[in-house]
């Protein structure tokens, strides 16, 4: 399978290219030049299936081509060694959960995936220096750290906002030490995007040192986002409620819906989609007005959403031929202020005793107020309500166990580097 750039001014890559190199030569975001549509005797008994079986299955149709199959089933099998359960919550709205992995968030299954793909990779091409950079503004930091911890040849390159991710979050990347250097930076997290995405364009950096990325721009971390779609199909579909299915995305950087709305490509009977942001409502705002206006993004209690300009949106253009029409026959939008949040916590918890991370809030309040007669809802819970631990605890007024994966990492001394928002400061850094 090749891969294009959504610039369409650069040549088509192998797999091996677009996640080795991560950006395109012309700024653009690789994309599979074809999305194989899966077919019907597997939607007719995905019910029957394990949730391997049916990333497997999925995987396969993207990276079947270019990865061994015994080896790309040991990969698949190795990062899903966890569930991704659907829970009810209330009347026809379902949570799927994705904090069970070992970071406790969704970037748990994208963020393996990728590391132990561009492992193998990386073996293959004899390389033993691979610089990653990452940046985040709360778990993609933990879940691709986690996933790259030990991994030979690999060092990996954490940048994230200083005073702008959670406590909890923060000592996930910045404990680990060996292969992990976190660096804070004292800026807004689109500072820590623009740091990386201009290391990749810099040809001093190229030539020196071989650069990748792991944030969803690369598509070894985006792609595997789509498993838990079918998978969260699947279990509905065993228990005969899989009719008119509408997934709720809490949305920052736009990589975990674009995973969904391709997994709909490939013939997952999804209705539709809802992309529900914080008060950073880019996407909202283009929805309504076609215009879109990036813009420095605010801190929110939200703050994994917490995203100016989604670098996924060109991706989303480029599935629906830039026509704002045809997006909005699949995705509609909906937005959550701090106090709306923090309502919406208390009130769901209070009725119906289901805690909802201030994330999954708004995934649900949009379901809520947007779900049509006979449709079911599904929201992604996308982290553990523990992660965002003092925020939480001040909603409801009590105390939140916190998981014993969490309590590990709260036992790590930190370790980072501060730096400004300068890119010749970050670049001498990686020199």
């Amino acid at each position: 399978m090749k891969y294009y750039s959504t610039n369409k001014q650069a040549p088509e890559v192998s797999l091996q290219e677009a996640v080795v190199k991560g950006l395109a030569p012309d700024k653009g975001l690789y994309m599979p030049e074809q999305i194989k549509v899966l077919p019907q005797s597997f939607y007719d008994n995905i019910g029957n299936m394990s949730f391997q079986e049916i990333a497997y299955t999925v995987a396969d149709a993207f990276f079947g081509e270019d990865v061994e199959a015994d080896t790309l089933k040991q990969i698949v099998y190795d990062t899903l060694n966890f569930d991704t359960p659907v829970v009810h919550v209330n009347d026809n709205i379902y949570s799927l959960e994705l904090f069970h992995g070992p970071t406790l968030a969704f970037k748990d299954v994208g963020g393996r995936f990728m590391a132990r793909l561009l492992g193998y990779f990386i073996k293959k091409q004899g390389q033993t220096d691979v610089k990653v950079l990452v940046a985040t503004s709360g778990d993609t930091g933990s879940a691709v750290a986690n996933g790259f911890l030990g991994v030979e040849g690999i060092h990996v390159y954490v940048l994230y906002p200083k005073g702008k991710v959670s406590a909890i979050q923060e000592c996930q990347f910045t404990t680990l030490g060996q292969n992990i250097t976190a660096i804070e930076v004292d800026g807004t997290f689109d500072d820590c995007q623009a740091l990386v995405k201009t290391a990749f364009l810099d040809d001093e950096l190229n030539k020196k040192l071989n650069l990748t990325s792991a944030n969803s721009i690369n598509v070894a971390r985006f792609l595997p986002q789509a498993f838990y779609y079918f998978h969260a199909y699947a279990q509905l579909a065993k228990q005969g409620k899989a009719n008119n299915v509408v997934f709720c995305v809490p949305s920052g950087n736009f990589g975990n819906i674009t995973a969904g709305l391709i997994a709909k490509r490939m013939g997952l009977p999804v209705k539709r989609f809802i992309a529900a942001n914080n008060s950073n409502d880019i996407f909202y705002e283009y929805l309504q007005t076609g215009e879109y206006n990036p813009r420095p993004s605010v801190q929110t209690i939200a703050n994994a959403m917490d995203v100016g300009d989604p670098s996924n949106f060109v991706r989303v253009l480029d599935l629906y031929d830039k026509s704002l029409d045809k997006i909005k026959t699949d995705i509609s939008g909906a937005w959550y202020s701090d106090d709306m949040i923090r309502k919406i916590v208390k009130e769901t918890y209070v009725s119906t005793g289901y805690l909802l991370d201030p994330h999954g809030a708004c995934g649900y309040q949009a379901l809520k107020a947007r779900l049509q007669p006979g449709e079911t809802g599904i929201f992604l819970e996308t982290a553990h309500p523990a992660k965002f631990l003092e925020t939480v605890e001040s909603i409801i007024g009590e105390k939140v166990a916190i998981p014993e994966k969490l309590q590990a990492f709260m036992k790590g001394e930190k370790k980072s580097v501060s730096m400004g928002k300068s890119f010749n400061e970050f670049k001498r850094l990686l020199l």
